[in-house]
C-alpha cells in the first residue's frame, strides 16, 4: 500500500510517502513561499528520488482543514487534480487531528492550537489509548473558552501548534494543570502523519472521490465576514 500525502493548511507545506507502515519519503518547509510555487516541485522531488511510479499509489491523502483558506484551497486542488488522473480515491485527514498525531502515545491530554485570529484558536482535544480518542470535536472557539475547558479536566496537556507563540504566557498564566509545550520537531503540522492517520483511515474504508472532497473550514473567511458586515450595515 503507497499513500501519498499533503499537508497545506498553514505556512508549513509537506508532503510524504507512506508504503505500508514506513514513512519512506517526507519533504518539509516552514517559510513564507506560497504553496502554489512549492507543493508541486516538492511532490515531483519526492516521487524522483524515492523512485516512485505515480501508478503504483493507492491513495492521496489531504490534510482537510481547518486552516489557511488559501493553503487548504491549493492542498485540496492538488490532491483532487492527482487523485482524478490517476483514478484513485481520497483520504480527508482533520488538520487538527494529524497535529494531534504527532504526539502519539503522550500520557495527558493533547491540544493542537492553531491561531485563527481575532483571539480564537482552531483546536481539538485528544488522548490516547491504544488509539486516539478525542476528547473535544475540532472547533474554532475563544482561548478563554478553550482554557476553561481544559481547567474543568484538569488533566496534563500538551499544546501543538503556531498558536502557541501567540498565547503560550496567557495559557502558562490561567492554567490549573500542568503544561507541556511541543518541542520544535513535532510542534508544527508533517505530512508524515498525515499519512499515517490516513493508513488508519484506509484500512476503514474511509476514504471518497475526488469530487466528493471538499476542505473544512470551520468558520467563513475574512472577506466573507467584511462582506456580511458591509451588507448589515447597508441594511441598518
Amino acid at each position: 500500500m503507497k499513500i501519498l500525502a499533503i499537508e497545506a493548511s498553514s505556512l508549513v507545506a509537506s508532503v510524504a510517502i507512506l508504503t505500508d507502515d514506513v514513512i519512506t519519503a517526507e519533504y518539509t518547509m516552514n517559510h513564507k513561499i506560497t504553496h502554489s510555487q512549492t507543493i508541486m516541485p516538492m511532490l515531483d522531488e519526492i516521487v524522483n528520488r524515492s523512485e516512485t511510479e505515480l501508478s503504483e499509489v493507492d491513495a492521496i491523502a489531504v490534510s482537510g482543514g481547518p486552516g489557511s483558506f488559501t493553503g487548504l484551497r491549493i492542498g485540496a486542488a492538488t490532491g483532487k487534480g492527482l487523485a482524478q488522473a490517476l483514478n484513485i480515491p481520497i483520504i480527508h485527514v482533520p488538520t487538527i487531528d494529524a497535529m494531534a498525531y504527532n504526539a502519539y502515545g503522550y500520557c495527558g491530554l493533547v491540544c493542537p492550537i492553531m491561531d485563527a485570529r481575532r483571539g480564537q484558536v482552531y483546536t481539538g482535544v485528544f488522548r490516547f489509548s491504544d488509539k486516539m480518542d478525542t476528547v473535544m470535536e475540532n472547533c474554532a472557539i475563544s482561548i478563554e473558552e478553550l482554557m476553561e475547558f481544559l481547567n474543568e479536566k484538569n488533566q496534563p496537556v500538551l499544546f501543538i501548534g503556531d498558536g502557541i507563540p501567540v498565547f503560550q504566557n496567557y495559557i502558562s498564566e490561567v492554567a490549573k494543570f500542568g503544561v507541556d509545550f511541543a518541542p520544535a520537531h513535532m510542534n508544527r503540522q508533517r505530512a508524515a502523519s498525515v499519512a499515517t492517520l490516513a493508513g488508519e483511515y484506509f484500512h476503514l474504508g474511509k476514504t471518497q472521490t475526488a469530487a466528493e472532497h471538499l476542505p473544512e473550514y470551520l468558520r467563513v473567511s475574512q472577506a466573507e465576514r467584511e462582506r456580511a458586515e458591509k451588507l448589515s450595515g447597508k441594511q441598518e
